[in-house]
């Protein structure tokens, strides 16, 4: 029996810098036949009936670190986690360096917020390649086991020279660093959703770098990555065991940018018959991965695309609701869009105005009745409602 986790992704993407305007995809298009126009859309639709978003909380703890990026709902209450909070983790440092944050803060649904994690160095036996910054991957498993992605920038936030650059941190319920996954298939994870099984749990992972195209002076410029899913079992008093990895999906091109230090697959959600829906801030696409919780040989990205432009506009996180329909948040200009299982776009709507270079997690609430959004201009965890 497996149960859906439903994750903020970022998840999971291109990173942005506070303050940076709008980030350039490659290939915005123009509005298809049958789009929804920004004023609404399907009178049915999740994003048609849904109110304004309001803050809840800044996400700044007390070491100062910005852009807030994934956001995952915690399940059950266990150690310092408690039911129905909300993790986010934040990309950047105080001193606004991409992919350097080091910490996760726990937000209740009313306000209040703590610090549930400092990750600033590992001890010695863990491996992260290239460091700490933690990125839009983010969920919590049974058990309390919280797993974060980190992707590690260089100097002065520079795309990591390693291949591969990155791990999945795994921290308790209190929020200690309990082991690291670093594998040759794991290279900068950008996003992540997790499925429960009756045994573990499967992680897939988009991988934002890798097979890397084209490099300057040695640091990574463009290349074609992955998404992998990553099977692991449980024990009673042990950290989740990482037992196979399995490489699902492949050619999802990526790309430097000034802007965005990367652009890239990001946004992951999984259907309750086992699709697996991808999307890329690059080329404005989504990509449906059919089978994903069995398959054992990837399908190619370009091959599979169900939506492309129209109103998706350098797409990031992204998730399910329970009618099966995909709500995407755009990273150039604060807007979400709705898709039906198929690909076709039912609904837009704006969620912070003016927002290029805000939007990047997202999350249900536990009743699937409201939306969590990440708001990386002014650092806040949001909350917007059906009514």
């Amino acid at each position: 029996m497996r149960r859906r986790q439903r994750i903020g992704l970022f998840s999971a993407a291109f990173v942005m810098t506070v303050g940076t305007g709008t980030v350039a995809a490659s290939s915005v298009g123009t509005v298809p036949a049958g789009a929804a126009k920004a004023s609404g859309g399907d009178a049915h639709s999740f994003l048609h009936q849904l109110n304004g978003g309001v803050q809840i909380s800044s996400t700044v703890p007390t070491n100062g670190d910005v852009n807030p990026y994934g956001v995952a709902v915690v399940p059950t209450t266990r150690g310092r986690l408690v039911a129905g909070d909300i993790l986010v983790s934040n990309f950047n440092s105080k001193a606004n360096v991409q992919g350097t944050g080091s910490t996760i803060v726990e937000v209740s649904p009313t306000g209040g917020q703590q610090l549930f994690a400092q990750v600033s160095r590992l001890t010695v036996g863990r491996q992260c390649p290239g460091g700490i910054g933690l990125s839009t991957a983010l969920s919590v498993l049974p058990g309390g086991w919280v797993v974060v992605g980190s992707l590690p920038t260089g100097v002065n936030g520079a795309l990591p020279k390693g291949d591969p650059a990155g791990c999945l941190i795994v921290l308790n319920s209190e929020g200690v660093v309990a082991e690291t996954i670093s594998t040759p298939e794991i290279v900068g994870p950008w996003d992540m959703v997790a499925e429960t099984t009756g045994a573990g749990a499967d992680l897939f992972v988009s991988n934002a770098l890798g097979g890397d195209i084209r490099t300057s002076k040695g640091i990574p410029v463009a290349g074609s990555c992955t998404v992998v899913r990553l099977d692991l079992a449980y024990s009673p008093k042990s950290p989740p065991t990482l037992l196979r990895q399995t490489i699902i999906g492949k050619g999802f091109p990526w790309q430097a940018n000034k802007a965005a230090l990367v652009l890239a697959p990001t946004g992951l959600a999984l259907s309750f018959e086992g699709t697996l829906y991808v999307d890329n801030s690059l080329n404005n696409t989504v990509t449906a991965i059919t089978n994903a919780t069995k398959r054992s040989k990837a399908v190619v990205a370009g091959a599979h695309i169900v939506a492309k432009g129209g109103g998706l506009n350098a797409p990031l996180g992204m998730v399910i609701t329970s009618s099966g329909d995909l709500i995407v948040v755009n990273g150039n200009n604060g807007v979400a869009t709705e898709l039906g299982p198929s690909g076709k776009q039912v609904a837009t709507k704006t969620l912070i105005k003016n927002g290029a270079g805000d939007l990047f997690g997202i999350a249900l609430t536990p009743n699937g009745q409201g939306l969590y959004f990440v708001n990386d201009g002014t650092n806040a965890l949001e909350l917007a409602q059906l009514g």
